[in-house]
């Protein structure tokens, strides 16, 4: 992996293909670490601008992403960028969007969608994917 994150910094998901993707939230301070090369950030209306290369995605707070085609490839994106490149996916709080986001990649990334909501929670935060809506879409969530 070219220039990806470091695993011990705080908020970084090893993905089971190894590749790294750091979640945070946007409500707090920037973690220490070098900022990343893409930001996906997932809020109702949009980010603070970064000096990085970043996405925007619709997704209101508690909620699903306003489009699910649009979220699907941004989704792709980050995890295609994630094995190379320094993702951060980002929503507010950085739980519920932020978690669900993980938990797709990590469906992405060949984990059995059943199994991802748990992942999610236990190697990044355990309150990781907030509703019932978020779980759902985590668990019907094709990557396809």
């Amino acid at each position: 992996m070219a220039d990806t994150w470091d695993p011990a910094l705080p908020g970084v998901l090893g993905l089971p293909s190894g590749r790294l993707v750091r979640g945070r939230g946007l409500g707090r301070p920037p973690p220490a670490g070098p900022p990343p090369h893409f930001g996906l950030y997932l809020l109702g209306k949009p980010p603070p601008a970064v000096t990085w290369e970043a996405r925007w995605l619709r997704w209101p707070d508690f909620g699903l992403p306003s489009d699910r085609s649009d979220a699907l490839d941004g989704l792709q994106e980050a995890w295609r960028r994630a094995e190379s490149e320094r993702v951060e996916i980002a929503c507010r709080g950085g739980r519920g969007r932020t978690g669900t986001a993980l938990a797709c990649l990590a469906v992405l990334d060949g984990m059995p969608a059943a199994d991802a909501v748990a992942y999610a929670r236990q190697r990044y935060d355990r309150h990781a994917v907030e509703t019932l809506w978020q779980r759902r879409y985590v668990r019907n969530f094709q990557g396809r």
